[in-house]
């Protein structure tokens, strides 16, 4: 549980890649008042098929209402809540700092000791690219806030099950 007591909970939906999903998904969120923290969007290994995953804050009760109306939508084909089960997740950020020449050495250690690495430079910014859970995302930030961060871009936190799962859903 986070400091101000609000459960985040990772959520992976499998659904139909139409025009319209995410916004009748987004609605349904928005008409029931749920806060999403989280979302990213994108094409699956299976043609026609996009996965979501929801980062969605509440009790265990408000998740379970959460996945209950994501399956009565038609588009949307399977929904699971993976916060309790053994996974891998990633956030990816791109980061603007200020740089110039008396601290760029010192910028790039940060950034190496991160594994994180430099993808644009500047004369006056350096845009750095970092992935890895949100605690090391906003551990670097943090630390690059003494040089000044201008801008940060993040896309949300993606998330699956390790380990090998079948799908009998979409068995050839």
């Amino acid at each position: 549980m986070n400091p101000i007591n609000i459960e985040k909970h990772t959520i992976t939906a499998l659904v139909e890649d139409q025009p319209g999903v995410l916004n009748r998904i987004s609605s349904m969120f928005r008409r029931r008042g749920y806060n999403i923290s989280s979302l990213a969007v994108g094409k699956s290994e299976a043609a026609g098929l996009s996965r979501m995953t929801f980062v969605v804050e509440g009790d265990v009760r408000t998740v379970e209402m959460v996945t209950k109306n994501l399956h009565k939508l038609v588009e949307v084909i399977k929904v699971s809540d993976i916060s309790e089960e053994s996974a891998v997740s990633r956030e990816l950020a791109l980061i603007r700092v200020k740089s110039d020449v008396s601290n760029r050495n010192e910028i790039m250690q940060i950034v190496d000791i991160f594994r994180a690495k430099i993808v644009d430079i500047s004369p006056e910014t350096l845009i750095v690219e970092v992935t890895g859970d949100e605690v090391k995302v906003n551990s670097l930030v943090d630390l690059l806030g003494a040089f000044g961060v201008y801008e940060v871009m993040r896309t949300g936190k993606i998330a699956m099950n390790r380990g090998v799962t079948f799908d009998s859903e979409r068995k050839n």
